[in-house]
């Protein structure tokens, strides 16, 4: 596949980055805490999904482009791994092989990115490193004999949420879990037997001011799980959109067998989760800030104040960082990784995903 995209944070290609959005140069500023926010690598095409990769460097999957990328976060290189395997949400790997969560492609009018028809869509689908495609597990199929959430609307005879999109991969050796952000589930694939089977059902939100509208048809607001990832402790931990209402967004930690051990409410918007050593949660909002109503931005509306980094320690202690538009989150060997202008296409911006090391000096008490 090969080499492209140098690194961002090498001198040259940063001081180009910052003659064109010199707002961005060190997203979140430095607050006398020297960088608190750096980028490592630009170039990328929605990025979602952050994972641990070999040699200390991160698995990245780009939704706009149809590819899956590993980042070196001390060079800044990156270098494409799969490509043309759909909408490229979720990505994590395992003894060896790449495992990707390939979204449903949107209409083509209301696409933002670059779709390839030619592409799986609403799938897991299990590659090599080097871009052979090994299985590809139909969630579409399992969510339209099973759905197991409950939820279906009718439109014109049809229906309307019996549908998938697959946001967030955790590959566990046996077993891959896949939160499934259309089908308002998380799935299980077992890797030996090929089986699909749910693993958990996020509830629909009822106790957040604003959840009683914001589905017609639903009691409450759709969870709409984005984000699955494995702490140091063992445990497993969900987020959810929540319908976008603000305070309806959680974070389900859950045990192996997906029981709910505890909730982290009172969250906007969650697409990524990451856990450090001491327990520490942080979570990601990729649209806090974002100006209300549909259509393009006001004029002059500047998208780098687009995004949000909460966290939250193991007394509930809350505090946030600016990071525009995150999307996956990453904890590793010490450092938090945030993709960042993971939605950018939607302003226009093409090609101007990054990844991003989040230190501990961006993050100011919450209100």
């Amino acid at each position: 596949m090969g080499y492209r995209r140098t690194a961002i944070g090498a001198a040259a290609a940063a001081a180009a980055l910052v003659a064109v959005f010199p707002a961005t140069a060190s997203a979140g500023g430095d607050g006398g805490h020297g960088q608190p926010v750096t980028t490592v690598a630009g170039g990328l095409q929605g990025p979602r999904q952050l994972s641990d990769w070999w040699g200390g460097k991160l698995l990245v999957a780009e939704s706009d482009s149809g590819e899956v990328s590993s980042v070196d976060p001390w060079s800044g290189q990156v270098h494409t791994l799969l490509t043309k395997v759909g909408i490229a949400q979720g990505v994590d790997s395992s003894h060896g092989k790449i495992y990707v969560a390939a979204g449903e492609a949107p209409p083509p009018e209301e696409s933002t990115g670059a779709p390839l028809p030619e592409g799986p869509r609403s799938a897991l689908i299990e590659a090599t490193p080097d871009g052979k495609v090994l299985r590809t597990f139909d969630l579409l199929a399992y969510e339209l004999a099973h759905n197991p959430d409950g939820q279906v609307q009718f439109v014109d005879g049809k229906p309307v949420d019996a549908l998938s999109n697959p946001f967030s991969v955790l590959a566990q050796g046996r077993r891959v879990l896949v939160a499934d952000a259309g089908a308002n589930d998380v799935l299980s694939i077992d890797l030996h037997s090929g089986e699909i089977s749910t693993f958990f059902v996020p509830p629909t939100v009822t106790d957040v001011p604003g959840c009683e509208n914001a589905n017609p048809g639903t009691q409450g607001c759709d969870p709409v799980p984005t984000e699955i990832t494995q702490g140091p402790d063992g445990l497993i931990y969900v987020g959810s959109l929540g319908a976008l209402t603000p305070g309806a967004g959680r974070v389900y930690v859950l045990d192996q067998w997906g029981h709910v051990v505890r909730v982290i409410k009172g969250l906007t918007s969650v697409t990524g989760v990451a856990v450090d050593q001491r327990g520490t949660v942080y979570v990601s909002n990729v649209v806090k800030g974002a100006p209300e109503g549909e259509g393009p931005p006001p004029a002059g509306f500047d998208p780098s104040t687009i995004g949000e980094i909460t966290k939250i320690t193991r007394h509930g202690d809350r505090s946030t960082a600016h990071v525009t538009m995150p999307s996956g989150l990453e904890y590793d060997h010490g450092t938090l990784y945030a993709s960042a202008w993971s939605v950018a296409s939607m302003v226009g911006l093409q090609d101007r995903g990054e990844v991003q090391a989040i230190g501990r000096g961006a993050f100011t008490p919450a209100p």
